[in-house]
């Protein structure tokens, strides 16, 4: 199962938010791939032409990969559980689903893309920075292979 990060906005080469999003994406595909997990790709756009939530909604489309779970990051979605996130992604792992997560710039996601998502979740009624949920979402992906490894990295 391949796993794709569709991200408005770049993160800077040496900022603590890439250090971290680097780190938690390789920890993934080393933990994820005896399970078929990964590898974990990601995809930045900007835009730079200044067409608001509905032109960033129009590069993101383009980023995603064709035939994939899309999964959007909204305050709106649904809130889970590290274990509930985890049997989610192994669900479409067994039924052989890429996954596209999609992370909106600082207004968010355009309406219309968040209609065509196949799912949404969100980190609590707290508006996070889009940079910080990009660390927090390979994080929790990091965290979901490690549970459907049986590591003890999440603790009950």
């Amino acid at each position: 199962m391949k796993v794709t990060v569709c991200a408005v906005g770049r993160l800077h080469a040496k900022s603590a938010e890439r250090l971290l999003t680097d780190d938690y994406m390789a920890r993934f595909d080393q933990t994820g791939r005896p399970h078929s997990w990964g590898p974990l790709n990601e995809i930045e756009v900007e835009d730079r032409k200044g067409g608001g939530m509905a032109g960033e909604a129009d590069l993101l489309r383009k980023a995603v990969p064709k035939g994939t779970v899309l999964i959007t990051l909204d305050e709106r979605g649904r809130v889970m559980s590290s274990p509930d996130f985890s049997r989610k992604i192994e669900h479409w792992a067994d039924q052989g689903r890429d996954l596209a997560f999609v992370i909106g710039g600082a207004d968010g996601i355009d309406p219309t893309l968040r209609a065509e998502a196949d799912f949404s979740i969100s980190f609590g009624a707290m508006v996070w920075p889009h940079k910080l949920v990009r660390v927090m979402l390979v994080e929790q992906l990091y965290r979901a292979a490690s549970i459907r490894a049986g590591t003890p990295y999440h603790r009950v």
